[in-house]
């Protein structure tokens, strides 16, 4: 039954065609930026990312009992070291998106990310969902997120995903004011594509994420809630394992994001290990931070690397 109260929404199926193609073409794909051939002739690229949200994701629900900051501080005190460790042994670049209350509880583990090879993003300012926030109050927080990494390590990110991976009306209008190069939050492609704000091209490079190609859905447990982990780890390293392979066949993108208070732990990060293991049997692998595959996406953009045709289903 439709509300008779004024504040409620509409029931979607009431909407006119105006209304429910608006919400579709807010920020939609565009182009499919893949060139011909990435970097070194590889024939595939490999984007590892880590967000080091730590302490954040309590702090930012306003709980503060020791147990749960605990948890948050096992991905710095243990699983952030495990993981440059293993990064080094390997020599793979890859990019920590951080919130700024993470870098500041934690500045030398922000100094270490970029001063070892890795790019540091934005990741909002204590991992707050921006899709509850006014426009102010996100343009504020992100704006002050991005100079707060930028004065702890000297270099300014260029790239950013979103705590919630999700966009309110105002996200990607905040993004382009504060001249972020690339996202790293939407889903609607497996490769990289320019970000389109209501049928015109922005310039802005999304570097898609997927839940699949994410830690925290198979790992994450809440005592007090029904989230429990239900995956064995070498289970997921076989589903990680076959989205490289599609991802290697199609001469793709293979994106991957982690949480070093996920991942870190010893049962698990022998999945990461493993995966490392089965990439590097491959001697076409260009392994990228994010902000350098956006910049090797964007020669697509400016007309100096051919593309590839989207492959078939069937491409064998």
């Amino acid at each position: 039954m439709p509300s008779d109260d004024p504040g409620l929404p509409e029931e979607s199926w009431r909407w006119p065609e105006p209304a429910w193609r608006g919400h579709v073409d807010a920020v939609r794909a565009g182009r499919r930026l893949v060139p011909d051939r990435w970097p070194g002739g590889a024939r595939v690229a490999v984007a590892l990312s880590f967000d080091s949200d730590h302490e954040t994701i309590p702090l930012r629900d306003g709980e503060t009992s020791p147990g749960r900051l605990a948890q948050g501080e096992y991905g710095a005190r243990v699983g952030a070291p495990r993981i440059l460790r293993l990064l080094a042994r390997y020599g793979v670049p890859a990019t920590f998106f951080m919130p700024a209350v993470s870098a500041l509880l934690h500045p030398e583990e922000a100094r270490a990310y970029t001063e070892d090879g890795h790019e540091l993003a934005v990741h909002g300012w204590i991992h707050e969902r921006n899709m509850l926030l006014g426009r102010e109050d996100e343009r504020e927080l992100t704006a002050r997120a991005l100079d707060t990494l930028d004065a702890l390590t000297g270099r300014r990110p260029v790239g950013i995903r979103t705590p919630s991976w999700d966009f309110s009306e105002s996200t990607l209008a905040t993004m382009l004011e504060l001249g972020f190069t690339y996202d790293s939050s939407l889903m609607a492609d497996d490769e990289p594509y320019e970000i389109v704000a209501e049928g015109r091209p922005t310039g802005l490079v999304e570097i898609p994420v997927d839940w699949i190609r994410d830690d925290a859905p198979y790992f994450t447990m809440d005592r007090y809630g029904a989230v429990r982990p239900y995956s064995r780890p070498r289970d997921v390293g076989e589903i990680w394992r076959d989205e490289f392979d599609a991802a290697y066949r199609d001469g793709g993108v293979f994106q991957l994001t982690l949480h070093p208070h996920v991942i870190g732990h010893r049962s698990r990060l022998v999945v990461l290990r493993e995966l490392l293991d089965h990439i590097t049997a491959r001697h076409d692998v260009w392994f990228t931070t994010h902000a350098q595959l956006a910049d090797t996406a964007r020669t697509v953009l400016d007309g100096t690397a051919g593309t590839r045709p989207v492959p078939s289903e069937h491409t064998p």
